[in-house]
């Protein structure tokens, strides 16, 4: 299980930026952070993953509190795969190993090789291994990154935008790819996006924020015309094809009520 509770962030001698943030989900939830530009959506999951230090309050998985653990128990617990793809010049089998860093003592051991390429072949991208990171496409080196994730064996998976430099059909997968984790391996996803109607395809809980604070948390009911109308400050309706929900804009954007 993931608890957040009362994080609250601020940068030196400035007001509040994330207040009161709370949140509780269980294992196999895949949740989208929802809310308009500067509302402290990629602020909370840098102060999740432990870039940001929180001014006050607590995030536990499983009982344990991040906070109180070192670097390499962290990274134990949870990855992170941002949306700034690197385009370094190392293969797709090296990069996946780092991986496993958080358990390597003196080398890397035969179960190690195992597990990296266990990702490698979850990920379909084995045929990739002996490529370098830079050679590749935007969505191949998406996968390789969640690839790399998964050697972590995380029981929390932080994604920042991950298919905002991607075409729809690699949107589509990588999402996809995140979905089925959560499903198969009980993996938690905590994921910012802007996309809402990709956020409804594959998330099953959202987190809205607005000026920093949470508006709503819970299921995809909570997303609704005069919650879209609070958020962004747009005429929005809800619609269904396929037992699917999206949200179809009625209206142009306005600023956002308060």
């Amino acid at each position: 299980m993931v608890k957040v509770e009362g994080l609250t962030f601020h940068y030196a001698r400035k007001e509040n930026i994330l207040e009161d943030i709370h949140f509780t989900l269980g294992r196999g939830s895949f949740l989208a952070i929802l809310g308009n530009n500067g509302v402290g959506k990629s602020t909370l999951l840098k102060c999740l993953n432990g870039i940001l230090k929180p001014t006050q309050g607590q995030f536990h998985i499983e009982g344990r509190s991040v906070y109180s653990l070192t670097y390499r128990e962290r990274a134990r617990l949870m990855a992170f795969v941002s949306q700034n793809l690197p385009e370094t010049k190392m293969t797709v089998h090296d990069v996946v190993m780092m991986g496993r860093r958080p358990y390597m003592k003196w080398h890397f051991t035969d179960q190690d090789h195992e597990i990296i390429h266990q990702s490698l072949r979850r990920l379909q991208i084995e045929n990739l291994k002996g490529r370098y990171l830079n050679q590749l496409s935007g969505g191949e080196r998406q996968k390789v990154m969640l690839a790399r994730a998964l050697a972590q064996e995380p029981q929390v998976l932080l994604l920042d935008e991950p298919t905002s430099s991607l075409d729809i059909r690699n949107q589509y997968e990588v999402l996809s790819l995140v979905q089925n984790f959560c499903k198969t391996d009980g993996l938690t996803a905590i994921m910012v996006i802007h996309d809402i109607n990709l956020a409804l395809r594959f998330c099953d809980h959202f987190l809205l924020l607005q000026e920093g604070r949470v508006y709503d948390f819970g299921d995809h009911h909570i997303i609704t015309s005069k919650v879209l109308g609070d958020i962004y400050g747009i005429q929005a309706s809800l619609n269904e094809v396929g037992g699917k929900r999206f949200v179809l804009v009625e209206s142009s954007p306005s600023s956002p009520r308060a």
